[in-house]
């Protein structure tokens, strides 16, 4: 059964979904910056927890700022913590897990294998995301431009257990399986279904913590930390989410998965631009690479079969 089927393909994204995807790259790019800084002193579980809880907090004011009603989302409840368990607390356990065997080079490679399991899921499950060759094509040069952005660091992490590695494929298909329950919330205005995301994704969140780390010690970071928390919660998760439902609505589920090959091309040129890192020339073939991908899927350049 086709999922929120409809009866006409979609046509290539607009220059307003490029647009966003770039942005929205560009956001979780950055949140490995943040990300790193709060590491440092709390549990990642933690982290995920604050990211979640100030981002749905910081989101339920902006609802009503805006004047959105979030009962909205009551009627859908069920789908939202569906919604929430595929996008936030799967993915990102087994990518916690994967990363503790695995480095982050090779974790990078196989998180961008997510729009490939999006675009078989989308194929399967939907009318009007099939395959084609443009997107197979873009696709599998996006996941090579990935792997030769990460250079030597992958070849040297290409080890480890093989159970980490499904972890972190696990959690690919597990975003993949996400964007298709994101479909499902087409009628809802993006702020409401992010909001009721974040929100389940909190209350899941609130037991996992405190059996696993206890309430001690939860609020003792620096205050640098909590700047960096407060970043990653309110620009990279609840503006970011914004975006991101706003653009599965508007230019569909296979599209919006392309954002992970953009994040590790825009962490890279943030790196250079604001941190002073320097571009090995194989980075920039890789940059290159998924950059030929992105255009190869978008069709207008090289005729769409």
């Amino acid at each position: 059964m086709a999922i929120a089927a409809t009866s006409t393909p979609r046509g290539p994204m607009t220059l307003a979904d490029w647009g966003q995807l770039l942005l929205l790259g560009a956001i979780w790019g950055g949140s490995f910056f943040f990300a790193r800084i709060a590491v440092a002193e709390m549990h990642p579980l933690v982290l995920v927890l604050f990211r979640v809880a100030i981002a749905a907090l910081a989101l339920q004011i902006y609802l009503g700022v805006r004047g959105l009603s979030f009962r909205l989302a009551f009627p859908h409840i069920g789908m939202f913590f569906l919604l929430a368990f595929t996008n936030n607390v799967v993915p990102f356990s087994l990518i916690f897990a994967g990363q503790t065997e695995l480095g982050a080079g090779v974790a990078s490679v196989l998180n961008a294998t997510t729009p490939f399991w999006t675009l078989v899921l989308a194929n399967a499950l939907t009318s009007d995301e099939k395959l084609s060759w443009n997107k197979l094509a873009g696709i599998a040069l996006g996941i090579a431009g990935t792997a030769m952005m990460i250079g030597p660091g992958l070849a040297a992490g290409l080890g480890g257990p093989a159970w980490a590695k499904f972890a972190l494929i696990g959690a690919s298909l597990s975003y993949a399986v996400a964007l298709m329950v994101a479909r499902r919330f087409k009628g809802l205005p993006s702020p409401v279904v992010a909001t009721g995301q974040l929100t389940a994704s909190t209350i899941i969140m609130i037991p996992i913590v405190l059996l696993t780390h206890g309430p001690a010690g939860l609020f003792s970071a620096s205050p640098p930390v909590w700047a960096a928390v407060l970043a990653l919660a309110l620009l990279s998760t609840a503006f970011a989410y914004i975006l991101y439902f706003n653009l599965v609505a508007s230019a569909g589920a296979t599209n919006a998965s392309l954002v992970t090959l953009v994040v590790p091309a825009s962490a890279l040129l943030l790196g250079f631009l604001f941190l002073g890192e320097r571009l090995e020339l194989f980075e920039i073939g890789g940059v290159i690479l998924i950059g030929l991908g992105l255009v190869t899927i978008d069709g207008r350049l090289f005729g769409r079969r």
